[in-house]
This record gives structure tokens, C-alpha cells and sequence, in this order.
């Protein structure tokens, strides 16, 4: 006598030319499971009640179950036709199987939904042909300046971004100003992607939960932390995530974001320093840099990984706790306003693992060029709403 597991509870029951899958008998009084059969008055086990493998010494695999479909996989091969009984227990055993799938995703959805990762490009494309034009109403490309400031500006500035690159300026603007929507499939494949990546989990998980906060952003939802910078905040950590050269970093430093002292939240900081890079593009600071490589995006996502490779530098070399963060991101803001080219160039002999790349440790940016003014002024770390800016006019984030 042979007996086979099917999936979790079900059986293989052999009806001479057919099989039947059949939930597994539970013994009443010991209240284990009962060995596939039932025996009569004397003992004597009743032939049709054998439990056996559909075909000797072979399994029927439970992919072909889910991929043909469950009905299909049953009666395949039967001569003869199944009765209501068979009927009712291929619906059990379909609201069986559909019950696996929603333990196994981990989403409370069935595999065939559970999304795939999602690659950076394939997430730019969506937002490249998405209707954004609400967001885009929103979008105010440069900061206003005023009176002197302006002046000043316009003759010691830095240039302005070339006509062709403003296009592309205002999709990046524009993603900044998109919410999380939980309806947009593209933003819960972007969402899910991190978790996998930073947990190296192979499956998903919930769209709300505590999970979220280990990950390290504020709350069980993490849309609440994108006010200001939208979805180019995640798509800025997808970026970072997905990237072949940039992962390790990424994994590196939210290693660190984990430790017993020197913790802080890792995608948290990640949002304030794409604020920071929103800054610095909206105040021209980057346009030399975009004019040069004839991208926008591009820059961006460069500029954010070398802001946070500054931050890894400071936080882990320095021993710098969650009390540092506003002077830590102090120094982050006027690196990327004053010095974009010194990170990107930081970033590159990381990437290239130059010499210089294993002691970037020893250099630092010189803290006493931020005038007083500024330096007495905290970034609020946890608010991230309406950041305020350290130049003079009405210069504000979107």
C-alpha cells in the first residue's frame, strides 16, 4: 500500500481506471491523521478506501497543478465520468490550493498577481508616457529669486539648463510631485522591489505593516514619508537598489542603518537626500553638470548615490548616531549645492575602486565654508514637508 501528498491535507485516492484527490482522514480519537483507509466491523481495511500514488513510484508534480490548472490536471487520462462527489472535492481542493498560493506570496494575493521586480528603466518608461499632468501644474522648475539675489544670480550664477534637458527637468519634477497610489501596479512593483532587494526576500509583502518601519521609514505606510519628494524618492532607491554598481554600496550602508549605535532610518535618509538633490537641481546647481553629459536623470541618480556615499563616509568614520542627523545633512545639502562635481567624482573612484576610493574616509568637506547664518539653522530630519532652503528670495521646495 502506497500513500502520496498531493499539496497540504489532500490525498491521491485510486478508483481503479481514475484518481481522485481527497482530503486526508483524521483519526477521531488520537486526533492524528488516519493512515488513508477505514476499516470495516472486523478490522478488515475496504479496498476502495486504498490511498496510493496516482501512477506507480511517480508523484504528479504541483507545478503542473498550478501552471495546467487543477481540473485539468484530475481528470486527465479518466475513461470514465465523475460524479457530483468528485465535483465537490475538486472545488475544495481548488479553494485548497488558492489558500497555498496566498501563504506563499505573502500578499494576500495569489501568485499569478504577486508582481515581479521591477528594473529601474522599465519604471522611468511607465512615468515617461504616465499622464502626469496634474503633477506637472505643480512643477516650478527654478527657484525664485528676487531683487539683489536675482541679480547676482543672473551674473555670477551658474548657467542655465539647456533648452533640450528642460523637458526631461520637469518628468523628474513632475515624479516628485506624483504620490504613491495604491491602485498603480508600476508603483507597488517599485515599492515591493525594494523590500526584496534590501531583505533579499523572494517574495513580497503587505502594503502596510510594521515591516515598513524595520526598513526604516517612519510608520506602517510609507507613501506618508514622500511628501515632497513623491515617487522620485522611491524611483531615486529603486535606482540605487537595482544597480549592479551601486547595490553593494546600498546593502553596505543599510548594514550600518542596523547597528546597535550608530543606527538611523535608512529610507528616511534616503528620502531627505533626494530632497537635497530636488534642491540643487531647482537652484541650478547641476546644470553645468547636465549641459556636460546632455542628461538630467541620469545626474540625479549619480548625484543621490554620491550623497549617500557621503553620508556613509561621515556617519560610519565619524560615529555619528541619529542626534548628528540635521548637522550631517547640513553638510550633505552644501555638498551637493557647492560641490556636486567633488561627490560625483568621490562616487566614481568608489566605483572604480581607485586608490582614493579606500580613503575616502580621511577626506572631508571644509565645514567652516557654511556661513554662520546657515550653520545655526537645523534640516529637520523627521519633517520633511517644507524643508527650508538657505538662500535668500522665496526660494522653497516644491
Amino acid at each position: 500500500m502506497h500513500a502520496g501528498c498531493c499539496k497540504r491535507g489532500w490525498w491521491w485516492q485510486d478508483y481503479g481506471s481514475r484518481c481522485v484527490l481527497r482530503p486526508r482522514m483524521r483519526n477521531a480519537r488520537s486526533g492524528r491523521a488516519g493512515e488513508g483507509m477505514s476499516r470495516g466491523t472486523g478490522g478488515s481495511m475496504q479496498p476502495e478506501e486504498q490511498w496510493r500514488f496516482p501512477l506507480p513510484g511517480k508523484l504528479l508534480p504541483i507545478s503542473s497543478l498550478g501552471q495546467n490548472g487543477l481540473l485539468q490536471a484530475l481528470v486527465q487520462g479518466a475513461e470514465q465520468p465523475v460524479g457530483a462527489e468528485l465535483s465537490e472535492e475538486l472545488r475544495r481542493a481548488q479553494e485548497e490550493w488558492e489558500a497555498v498560493e496566498e501563504i506563499q506570496s505573502g500578499l494576500g494575493v495569489t501568485l499569478a498577481s504577486a508582481a515581479a521586480p521591477i528594473s529601474f528603466s522599465e519604471a522611468l518608461q511607465f512615468f515617461q508616457t504616465a499622464d502626469l499632468s496634474e503633477c506637472r501644474k505643480k512643477v516650478q522648475a527654478t527657484v525664485r529669486r528676487q531683487g539683489l539675489a536675482a541679480l547676482l544670480h543672473y551674473f555670477f550664477g551658474p548657467p542655465r539648463l539647456q533648452p533640450q534637458l528642460q523637458g526631461e527637468r520637469d518628468l523628474a519634477l513632475a515624479m516628485a510631485q506624483c504620490g504613491l497610489d495604491d491602485n498603480e501596479q508600476v508603483h507597488m512593483r517599485i515599492l515591493q522591489t525594494i523590500y526584496r532587494k534590501l531583505t533579499h526576500s523572494r517574495l513580497g509583502c503587505p502594503r502596510y505593516g510594521v515591516h515598513w518601519e524595520e526598513l526604516g521609514f517612519q510608520g506602517v505606510d510609507p507613501g506618508t514619508d514622500l511628501r515632497g519628494t513623491g515617487m522620485l524618492g522611491l524611483m531615486q532607491l529603486l535606482y540605487f537598489v537595482m544597480d549592479t554598481r551601486t547595490l553593494p554600496l546600498a546593502l553596505e550602508i543599510f548594514k550600518l542603518s542596523q547597528h546597535e549605535t550608530q543606527n538611523f532610518p535608512f529610507c528616511l535618509m534616503s528620502v531627505n537626500i533626494t530632497r537635497l538633490v530636488i534642491q540643487a537641481l531647482r537652484e541650478e546647481c547641476l546644470s553645468r553638470e547636465c549641459n556636460r553629459r546632455q542628461q538630467v536623470i541620469a545626474v540625479l541618480n549619480d548625484l543621490y548615490a554620491a550623497t549617500f556615499l557621503q553620508l556613509y563616509r561621515l556617519w560610519k568614520w565619524q560615529n555619528k548616531t541619529i542626534a548628528d542627523s540635521s548637522f550631517v545633512l547640513q553638510e550633505l545639502e552644501f555638498s551637493t549645492k557647492k560641490k556636486p562635481k567633488q561627490l560625483l567624482k568621490y562616487l566614481e573612484a568608489y566605483m572604480n575602486q581607485r586608490p582614493v576610493a579606500c580613503g575616502l574616509q580621511h577626506l572631508s568637506l571644509p565645514s567652516t565654508s557654511i556661513g554662520s547664518s546657515q550653520a545655526s539653522e537645523e534640516i529637520a530630519f523627521m519633517g520633511i514637508c517644507d524643508p527650508r532652503v538657505e538662500l535668500e528670495g522665496e526660494a522653497r521646495l516644491i
